[in-house]
């Protein structure tokens, strides 16, 4: 066992910060001491350590706890997205770093802000969030989920691919041809009618995650080529303009 203020030298936390982290119910000592000092153990620290992955990513408390305390949350599942999320930040701030060197090398010619878009981070984020049923939307993919064996979910994953084969084989078309609008919406009614509601709101963040990079657009181009996920996630971006 740790008291508050050994925790706070270990990681830095403040002891103000702790004592916050226990009132709201984020995380509470495994004890309390008879002299009234909180105690923490290794269990404590290990959800202190999500806390604080979480944290650097820029999560509100409360999304945190939400997260935490979800019946359905993993913590290796977790894990990755925290390490996907951290992927994208890095590329974000090397991005950054890549204009700022420019501006130094060669002045300021033209004003480009793409470097400052975090669309991608953004996306994954949201989805995350989704993951660990905080949402309507994850509440009615449990339910509709429920009871499905996993050959069903084969099928399902599969159908969803075929999808994608379609947006693989128009991918010689602009994006807003009738073919690739068609398309998208069958990916949306698809979405809809096997996982959750899928509103424009969550198509839109849909798809700038199968364009962000990692592990759902390397699976997509996988299956149905390379530049699918790319080609998809534009298509979708012009269709809920």
């Amino acid at each position: 066992m740790m008291t508050v203020h050994e925790v706070s030298q270990k990681t830095g936390v403040s002891i103000r910060a702790l004592h916050h982290y226990d009132s709201i119910g984020l995380l509470c000592p495994a004890a309390v001491s008879e002299a009234g000092y909180r105690l923490y153990d290794d269990a404590a620290l290990e959800r202190l350590q999500q806390i604080l992955l979480f944290r650097e990513l820029e999560f509100p408390l409360k999304d945190i706890a939400a997260i935490l305390d979800s019946p359905n949350f993993d913590r290796g599942r977790a894990l990755e997205q925290q390490i996907m999320l951290l992927e994208l930040r890095r590329e974000h701030l090397d991005r950054l770093l890549a204009m700022a060197r420019d501006i130094q090398e060669k002045g300021v010619n033209t004003m480009q802000f793409e470097a400052f878009s975090t669309d991608k981070i953004d996306a994954y984020a949201e989805q995350a969030k989704r993951t660990w049923g905080n949402t309507e939307a994850y509440r009615e993919y449990e339910e509709k989920s429920r009871g499905r064996q996993k050959k069903d979910n084969d099928l399902l994953a599969e159908g969803l691919m075929q999808i994608f084969a379609s947006f693989g084989r128009l991918k010689n078309l602009p994006t807003d041809a009738p073919e690739v609008k068609k398309t998208v919406e069958e990916l949306q009614n698809y979405i809809t009618a096997h996982y959750y509601t899928c509103t424009p709101e969550i198509l839109k963040g849909l798809g700038q995650l199968y364009g962000a990079g990692g592990e759902m657009t390397e699976n997509i181009d996988q299956h149905a080529g390379t530049g699918t996920a790319a080609f998809a996630a534009e298509a979708i971006a012009g269709y809920c303009k």
